[in-house]
């Protein structure tokens, strides 16, 4: 395993982080809950090969993801940093300090080596300013009080935003999204990096859709007969500010592969590198032919989130990635998916968003192609 110098925290940590996401799931009695016969001996094994980053988070896997890496570092608690995050769902410091607490009594362990202030906005981040015992007061004495190691944060916000709230010298790491699809915070992660944070990425395989095939991603270097995950992690680690790239595995055989990506140095060459960023920047373009996500048109009076439904589709036509758009489609059919929308089918052709669309997008037959294609 390659290990490195995580920013100025004085600790090395591994290049491929455990996510706890996506854990093996089980349903009992109507519940789903972790299987913990086959989770922990996975970390475990994760752990036994030289990943000594973990990251969870009080949300994931029904809630239970913290109680299940808390089980895995019995034996190995000296060994793996952990990561995990607070909510922050109000701006009380003793409240952010209960949930550190609960996290703590979840994860049975008495410290917590990289704590996250999970999905911060610069919006939010300010409203922190001056109170008298807010969030970032409450982190610097659970930080006093040896509870936490290292003050963290995760985000999502608008990439434009991310540079200030490094400025203001409270954290030591990030958690940021970055991968062939998305590289809004390919700047900002090369900050973060000049100014000393460690730097961990999620979604290095974007969120499971660069782990179906696509001839497309496959294709970016000709030569080179490899997988579209494995790409896409490739691409991830071969950027030198990135420190921990963060993989929610979910079975032994991803351990080995994901491990034996990671494990390698010289994962692209500086040609390499450019060639792919050029054809991904041409793919992008070639998408915005057919949406650039303006938003112009939202709301729809039937509750479609068009921007996102062609989104999808753009991962079928431009991305090659047929089998996870149909995928992620169904999901919002059958109203699983994390973003809220009715069908493409639910279209009753009133044109008040092709009205709005400042490329004037024939979106309604857009929408019926959608709709045909994905099902």
């Amino acid at each position: 395993m390659v290990f490195k110098e995580f920013g100025k925290t004085g600790v090395k940590v591994s290049a491929l982080g455990f996510g706890a996401m996506r854990l093996p799931m089980t349903e009992v009695d109507g519940k789903k809950i972790v299987n913990d016969e086959l989770a922990v001996p996975l970390m475990r094994q994760a752990f036994d090969m030289g990943i000594n980053y973990v990251d969870t988070a009080p949300l994931y896997c029904e809630k239970l993801s913290e109680n299940s890496v808390g089980k895995a570092l019995k034996g190995y608690r000296d060994k793996v940093y952990l990561s995990t995050k607070n909510p922050i769902e109000d701006n009380d410091g003793d409240h952010w300090m209960q949930r550190l607490e609960n996290s703590l009594k979840k994860l049975d362990t008495g410290y917590i080596d990289f704590y996250h202030f999970w999905g911060i906005s610069l919006k939010s981040f300010e409203g922190w300013q001056g109170l008298k015992y807010g969030p970032l007061e409450a982190a610097l004495k659970a930080k006093d009080q040896g509870l936490i190691k290292h003050i963290s944060f995760s985000y999502h916000d608008a990439a434009e935003n991310y540079k200030k709230i490094i400025d203001s010298g409270y954290f030591e790491s990030t958690l940021v999204q970055y991968n062939l699809l998305d590289r809004s915070n390919e700047e900002n992660i090369a900050y973060a990096k000049s100014k000393g944070l460690g730097v961990v990425v999620m979604g290095p395989v974007g969120g499971g859709r660069l782990g179906a095939p696509s001839e497309v991603i496959q294709g970016l270097l000709k030569d080179k007969k490899i997988s579209t995950a494995e790409m896409a992690l490739r691409f991830v680690l071969a950027n030198e500010n990135v420190d921990v790239a963060l993989s929610g595995m979910g079975n032994p055989d991803m351990v080995k592969e994901n491990f034996d990506v990671a494990s390698r140095t010289g994962h692209l060459t500086d040609g390499e590198l450019e060639h792919i960023k050029k054809m991904m920047e041409e793919h992008k373009n070639h998408a915005k032919l057919y949406c650039t996500g303006c938003n112009y048109c939202k709301p729809c009076p039937q509750g479609i989130d068009i921007p996102y439904l062609f989104e999808i589709m753009n991962r079928y036509r431009v991305y090659d990635l047929k089998e996870h758009a149909k995928s992620a489609y169904n999901e919002v059919i059958n109203g699983w998916s994390w973003i809220k929308s009715a069908d493409a089918s639910k279209c009753v052709q009133c044109g008040a968003c092709e009205e709005k669309c400042p490329q004037k997008l024939p979106i309604m037959k857009q929408l019926a192609q959608t709709h045909e294609t994905l099902t």
